[in-house]
């Protein structure tokens, strides 16, 4: 692993303490990230953009959809991130064994058909290359407006492209969650 700059640009600094405020936790992806300027703030401003929920269901869904999209990268500081959410978010043990894939998503009744089809579009678009069948496009397309769909897939791809900048920079997990079981597996 690579260690962070001794002298980070003062505009970079104001981030960190951003970032660090935010999250209770000095992020090892964002002082890494202080090497390139232009990779800081542009990462910086995705992740500020990323969609958060505008209720407790949505705030479900997208947090559902951020693990299944870590899980499937393997990235366990994205495991770790998103896995802080469970419980407020109510996410139960049968449905992280779902999550893992490891139990059937037919004997979890408590995903609603919302959450279903955010779960399995943030599997495809996880996986190389994505599988979009036109009866899933049909089926999300009634479900979601465009603007949902757009939500769904950007705050996928946003997971994947800090799953990708993770591996490749070799950042483990940081500590946010104290489902140690769930990521440690994926270190």
């Amino acid at each position: 692993m690579i260690n962070p700059p001794k002298r980070i640009p003062l505009l970079l600094r104001i981030g960190l303490y951003i970032a660090k405020k935010e999250t209770g936790k000095d992020l090892m992806p964002a002082r890494l990230l202080t090497w390139y300027p232009r990779a800081a703030i542009g990462s910086g401003v995705l992740e500020m953009m990323t969609a958060k929920g505008k209720n407790e269901q949505e705030q479900r869904l997208l947090n559902l959809v951020r693990l299944q999209a870590s899980l499937i990268c393997s990235c366990s500081f994205c495991i770790d991130m998103n896995a802080a959410g469970i419980v407020t978010h109510g996410i139960t043990e049968a449905e992280l064994a779902v999550l893992q894939g490891q139990r059937e998503v037919q004997s979890v009744q408590s995903f609603s058909l919302r959450e279903l089809l955010a779960l399995e579009y943030a599997i495809s678009l996880s996986s190389t290359p994505p599988k979009l069948s036109d009866q899933f496009i049909k089926n999300i397309t009634r479900e979601f407006s465009e603007k949902e769909i757009v939500m769904l897939a950007s705050t996928i791809a946003g997971v994947n492209y800090w799953a990708r900048l993770n591996q490749g920079l070799g950042i483990p997990a940081a500590g946010f969650s104290d489902r140690c079981l769930l990521y440690h597996k994926y270190e």
